[in-house]
C-alpha cells in the first residue's frame, strides 16, 4: 500500500512533499483545499482532528507534524540522506527545522490569519505590522544560514545532499513575498531558493500545486 500525504498547496506540507517526490517510490498525494475549509470537515477531521496539514498515511498508521514526519521519512528512506547520519549533524538540522517550524511559521501566521490570534479587527493591523517587522528579521537569519553553509562548502542548507531546510526555506521564502518583503532583498537565500526549485522533483511538486515561486508586488 503507497504511502499518503494530505497536503494543501502552498502550506508547510509542500516540505514532505518534496521528500516523498524526491524518492522516486510510489505515493498518492491528496490535495486539502484548506481556503474551501476542507481541513474542517468530517471526513478530514477523521484523519486528523487537528484540521492541520500534513497528515503521512503509511499502512494505516497516521503521522503529523512536520518534524515527526520529516524524521518518518528519513527512517523510512535512509538512502536519501534527508537527515545526517551523524548524531550531532543530525541534531543540528532538527534544530534549524523545529526554528523554522516553531519560531518563523507561525510569525508568518500571524500576517496571514491574524483573525486567529485576535478576535478585535480592530488590532489585525497592528499584528500584520509588527509580524512583518519580525519576519523580515528572521529571513535575515535564514539567509545567514545559507552563507553558512555555504562557506562550509556545503551544496544545501544541512550539508551535501537536498532536504527539508532547503525546501522549508523556499516555502519561507515564497510567504514573505506573500507578505510583502521582496525576495531580491535577501539575494543569497534567493538564488539558494531559485536552486533548489529547478530540482527537477521540487519543480513537479511545484506544478502539481501551481505555486508561483515569488508573489511579491511593490508598493
Amino acid at each position: 500500500m503507497p504511502l499518503k500525504l494530505y497536503y494543501a498547496p502552498g502550506a508547510c506540507s509542500f516540505v514532505p512533499h518534496t521528500l516523498l517526490e524526491a524518492t522516486g517510490e510510489p505515493y498518492e498525494p491528496l490535495m486539502v483545499k484548506i481556503h474551501k475549509g476542507e481541513n474542517y470537515e468530517p471526513a478530514y477531521r477523521s484523519v486528523n482532528p487537528r484540521s492541520q496539514v500534513p497528515v503521512l498515511v503509511d499502512d494505516g498508521e497516521v503521522i503529523t507534524q512536520i518534524v515527526a514526519i520529516v524524521t518518518y521519512l528519513a527512517e523510512r528512506f535512509p538512502g536519501m540522506g534527508f537527515l545526517p547520519a551523524e548524531p550531532l549533524a543530525k541534531a543540528r538540522v532538527l534544530e534549524t527545522l523545529a526554528w523554522m517550524n516553531n519560531t518563523v511559521h507561525p510569525t508568518f501566521t500571524h500576517i496571514f490569519m491574524p483573525q486567529k490570534f485576535a478576535d478585535n479587527p480592530a488590532v489585525h493591523g497592528d499584528l500584520k505590522r509588527y509580524n512583518t517587522q519580525l519576519y523580515r528579521g528572521m529571513l535575515g537569519e535564514l539567509q545567514a544560514l545559507v552563507a553558512a553553509a555555504q562557506a562550509r562548502g556545503w551544496a544545501w542548507l544541512g550539508g551535501e545532499r537536498f532536504g527539508p531546510l532547503d525546501a522549508y526555506a523556499l516555502t519561507l521564502l515564497r510567504w514573505g513575498s506573500i507578505a510583502g518583503i521582496d525576495p531580491a532583498g535577501f539575494p543569497v537565500l534567493w538564488a539558494a531558493v531559485q536552486r533548489t526549485a529547478a530540482l527537477p522533483h521540487v519543480a513537479r511538486v511545484i506544478e502539481r500545486e501551481r505555486l508561483q515561486l515569488n508573489l511579491y508586488r511593490p508598493g
